[in-house]
């Protein structure tokens, strides 16, 4: 080997292992095209650039204009020859591209550029002189992911969220937060037309508050994603959430719809003391083996959403998409679900839509336009938007908004694992002060498909009140496609007959008439009960309360709002209970008033007498299954003495026919001739009368009874029966 071979070998290593030796390092702005006339063989030349979290690309150009220059790529430190991270293999035009979504993925921090001047291809040629042109360029592209919100990814190496929101009016629009010390300029987003933007933004992680910085002409406007899950409070910051919830509910199965039996939540009241903070859902998990205890199998709960302040019946949501920040935020809910179903009891959520609102809500004006005084993007432009609670009717004609709802929808199903949802108040979505709307009975029937072709086994709730069967029609047939409806046709006249002061206005062709109450033929497409929210306040009291103001545990209150239990449980139709109404709890519904927990001592057996029914209800002893059938005949109705019988079944026989008698006056029946469908002995199942569920009840003793082949009510057997005043008393084969 020649002294000019062994100088080149040792040049060549002395290049390797020190580079820096070569030549400064050249700082690059984005784009600037750097041209070098004159690199020698086995020189470097460096050069560096900054890629911010905002960056979406780093494209780095290397075009030989002489000789075989070499570019290598390395991050945040200096290349060699045998030490870099990206090396193109093109020839003649050198080009390295690094995304998020590249194999190697795109960091933030400094990228080393360095051109190598490659050595003649033998050792004994001439020195060649390199010559190139050299571009960085830095990009910010749409977003990669797909959704709407804040969107966690982990590309691997690369963490981060992609944000994307709908601001049709906006001439610009950034995303700011903790990420970036709340820059306002910092995170430019990309327009992706129809009003859409969108920007990934590496390290901007679950956990950091974040808003949208929405400018429109000299406005600038700082707004919460109308399609965030979480929120520090109603007037707060968005926060980044990421759905990595551990569920184990893997083999619940939501109950037939003929087996529910709900009970209505209101999470801040029904496991809380007086005074402080409201209850929560941990607070309320804590409950839940009580509820399952009592024969529960369905928790309607009020709705959840974010709302101003701490304390609310939670029907003014200011932020959709969100869970009540000091109800434990959505994590908490996720567990309460999850909690719930390893109990065997579904959740199911009661959602606004009808109106948002109207106060902290960010989504008023959100782009900085609107018409008039009227709301923005986000609602009706003109008199539609007027609802009883504000001008905040959502715009249910505009796509964005349709789209926005139906999301939300399946968000709550799908996401947080919630087996069916209540549709509150759908008169002021199918109707506006102007008249019937098609926007939103369209709406409706576009999200009940949606729901059915994907989840066909979560039950959707109407709250109309309206007694309107196309409510619960499909839609091949015109209807709105709701599974079942709030009945106004059971609850109001169910309790007008039970708070009735005098016997003689107790009707009993209305009672049938209630019993008999459907739609569409079908007695689970209605929701029945003689409790709500709704008939617990705004000038409505506990049923127990309004027999006998400020005298609920009386004789005749217990006696009459248990038959009122009574009735719920046995008459065709989805029951429903609300928290507290079965320890006899007294006085009105307020947000700020706990449920009385004490009165679980004190009235334990009236909380008996509703765990019996309950089961009773559910088959649980499969003695009567015919309480979950489809066919109900009321048989006896005599409005002289005020008793309505009536007979229930599925397939009929033994285990099957139930006959529920209803004593609806104040006096006693004894030897009462009733009907009966089939001969033999019936067994009395449940006596409201018993001690056992009151000490001031009469206990008055109904034996079983013995059919006898004399037709009566259009029965072909009959039997006598007794029973005690303002009592129920089942029977079954």
């Amino acid at each position: 080997m020649n002294l000019k071979s062994l100088l080149f070998q040792f040049l060549l290593v002395l290049s390797v292992a020190c580079p820096s030796l070569h030549g400064q390092v050249t700082q690059l702005t984005d784009g600037q095209k750097v041209e070098v006339s004159k690199l020698k063989s086995g020189q470097w030349r460096h050069f560096r650039i900054y890629v911010e979290n905002v960056h979406s690309d780093l494209s780095i150009s290397m075009a030989p204009l002489a000789g075989e220059p070499d570019v290598y790529v390395r991050y945040a430190n200096t290349p060699d020859l045998l030490n870099y991270d990206f090396r193109p293999q093109t020839i003649g035009k050198e080009l390295v591209e690094i995304s998020n979504a590249t194999p190697t993925k795109l960091k933030s921090g400094w990228y080393m550029i360095s051109v190598y001047g490659r050595p003649p291809r033998r050792a004994e040629g001439d020195e060649t002189v390199h010559s190139f042109q050299l571009v960085a360029s830095r990009s910010i592209k749409a977003s990669r992911q797909s959704g709407m919100g804040a969107l966690p990814f982990n590309n691997g190496s690369t963490f981060g969220s992609g944000f994307r929101v709908w601001a049709p009016n906006a001439n610009s629009v950034h995303v700011a937060g903790q990420f970036n010390g709340w820059s306002s300029t910092n995170a430019p987003m990309v327009s992706e037309g129809g009003g859409y933007w969108s920007i990934d933004y590496r390290d901007a992680n679950p956990g950091h508050e974040y808003k949208y910085v929405v400018r429109n002409g000299s406005q600038t406007l700082w707004r919460n994603d109308p399609y965030e899950e979480r929120i520090t409070n109603s007037v707060g910051s968005s926060v980044i959430f990421n759905d990595n919830f551990n569920w184990t509910d893997g083999s619940y199965q939501t109950p037939n719809w003929n087996s529910l039996v709900c009970y209505e939540m209101h999470i801040g009241t029904f496991n809380d003391a007086p005074g402080g903070s409201p209850g929560n859902f941990n607070s309320a998990i804590g409950r839940l083996n009580y509820l399952q205890g009592l024969g529960i199998n369905a928790i309607k709960l009020m709705p959840v959403n974010e709302f101003p302040g701490d304390f609310s019946w939670g029907y003014n949501p200011s932020h959709p998409f969100t869970v009540e920040s000091v109800y434990g935020g959505p994590a908490e809910l996720k567990r309460f679900v999850n909690e719930a179903h390893s109990r065997g009891i579904a959740v199911l959520l009661d959602l606004v839509h009808n109106h948002w609102g109207p106060t902290d809500m960010d989504m008023w004006r959100f782009d900085g336009w609107s018409q008039g005084n009227f709301g923005g993007i986000y609602f009706y432009q003109d008199n539609r938007s007027q609802t009883p609670w504000g001008d905040t009717r959502p715009d249910f004609g505009r796509a964005e908004v349709r789209n926005y709802i139906r999301d939300n929808v399946l968000m709550w199903l799908e996401d947080f694992h919630i087996d069916g949802i209540r549709f509150d108040s759908t008169l002021n979505i199918r109707r506006t002060n102007s008249g019937d709307n098609p926007e939103g009975w369209g709406l409706l029937r576009w999200i009940n498909d949606e729901v059915d072709s994907r989840q066909p086994w979560k039950i959707m709730i109407a709250e109309d009140l309206q007694s309107d069967p196309y409510l619960t029609k499909p839609t091949s047939q015109n209807g709105a496609g709701f599974d079942s409806q709030w009945s106004a046709g059971f609850v109001h006249p169910i309790r007008g007959t039970l708070e009735a002061v005098n016997d003689s206005d107790r009707n009993m062709f209305t009672v049938r008439d209630s019993i008999l109450q459907n739609y569409n033929g079908s007695p689970f497409q209605r929701v029945i009960y003689t409790e709500s929210h709704d008939e617990v306040a705004n000038g409505r009291q506990r049923v127990a309360e309004a027999i006998w103001p400020g005298n609920a545990t009386s004789w005749a209150s217990q006696k009459r709002s248990t038959l009122g239990a009574a009735l719920v449980m046995t008459a065709p139709g989805i029951p429903m209970l609300f928290q507290g109404q079965e320890v006899l709890e007294d006085g009105w519904f307020s947000d700020t008033d706990p449920v009385d927990w004490s009165k679980e001592t004190t009235h334990g057996g009236i909380k008996f007498l509703y765990s019996d029914l309950i089961k009773l209800r559910r088959n649980w002893y499969n003695n009567t299954r015919g309480l979950r059938g489809n066919s109900t005949n009321v048989f006896h109705v005599n409005n002289s003495d005020k008793v309505v019988a009536f007979h229930r079944w599925d397939q009929g026989g033994g285990g099957d026919d139930v006959i529920v008698v209803a004593n609806f006056s104040g006096n006693t029946k004894t030897n009462y001739q009733i009907g009966l469908p089939r001969n033999g002995l019936w067994y009395v199942r449940f006596n409201s009368d018993w001690n056992g569920y009151s000490g001031i009840f009469g206990n008055h003793y109904t034996p079983d009874v013995s059919a006898q082949q004399i037709s009566r009510d259009g029965l072909n057997f009959s039997g006598q029966i007794s029973i005690a005043p303002y009592s129920v008393v089942i029977l079954s084969q």
